[in-house]
């Protein structure tokens, strides 16, 4: 088993302007997110989140606390939610196992916990997705499915963004302290996502695409409105948004992603818009 952390610090808007492609995909794009029998993840300064994906096979895969932490274990300080994007997978947290079968959710709460992941089909693996923000209290643990969380409905075919979000680990579905997940799935025939596209200064984001196909790819817009840039992506990959850039994407068809959110606020509708006409 491999524990894999890599820390990616802050850049000022008016620094990252000005980096080339290189650079842009070195300080925001997570290109290894899962890889067989491995525990891959992220701590970004922006609000200390983390993400990350573990792919249990052959074995038992646990959730240690990496080095930067500077904890016992890993939800010391933090609370955690978990997402699977592939075959039926178990989360155990302490003593008690959670079936989590694809696309639906578990949140953990800050506590005494030891988590671990496994396949209950290795030769349909678990995929799970997570995200970790640092948590001020204790809460509890909560599986989640599609049926239990607020779902939104929005954009339309016409304008290539019809899509179905899923809020799955938010405040009116679990006792988060700031982090909030979700999922959103855009119809056959749409290929926007988040347009017109927006900032919110008191929380970052990452996103995580998947369900894109193999000879197929995102394009991934951020940077300051009037300074937009891109990266492109592909499947599994994900991608951190600081609280000043904007996050949207077009992509050669229709795909699904998982965003997470931290920060100082927990309302969701809390954003600033960006005109599309207004966008450079």
């Amino acid at each position: 088993m491999k524990v894999n952390c890599t820390v990616r610090h802050a850049s000022h808007p008016g620094d990252a302007k000005n980096y080339d492609t290189t650079q842009l995909r070195e300080h925001f794009l997570v290109e290894k997110v899962m890889v067989a029998d491995e525990i891959n993840m992220v701590y970004t300064m922006y609000d200390r989140m983390i993400a990350g994906g573990a792919v249990p096979v052959k074995e038992e895969l646990v959730l240690t606390a990496p080095d930067i932490l500077k904890a016992d274990y890993f939800t010391q300080r933090r609370e955690l939610g978990i997402i699977n994007v592939g075959g039926t997978g178990i989360v155990k947290v302490g003593e008690e196992e959670f079936t989590i079968p694809f696309k639906e959710a578990i949140y953990i709460g800050r506590g005494d916990r030891h988590v671990s992941f496994r396949s209950e089909d290795p030769s349909k693996p678990a995929r799970f997705y997570f995200n970790s923000a640092l948590a001020h209290r204790e809460t509890g643990i909560k599986q989640v499915s599609k049926k239990d969380a607020v779902v939104m409905h929005a954009g339309s075919l016409a304008e290539s963004n019809e899509r179905t979000i899923n809020r799955l680990l938010v405040k009116e579905v679990v006792p988060c302290c700031q982090l909030q997940m979700g999922m959103t799935e855009l119809a056959v025939g749409s290929t926007w996502n988040t347009m017109p596209a927006h900032t919110h200064d008191r929380r970052m984001e990452v996103y995580f695409y998947f369900e894109v196909p193999s000879d197929g790819a995102v394009c991934h817009f951020m940077g300051e409105p009037d300074e937009t840039r891109h990266i492109w992506m592909h499947n599994e990959q994900a991608v951190i948004s600081p609280q000043w850039s904007i996050h949207s994407a077009c992509a050669t068809g229709n795909y699904t992603f998982i965003w997470g959110m931290c920060g100082e606020n927990d309302d969701y509708g809390d954003m600033d818009w960006a005109k599309t006409e207004e966008l450079k």
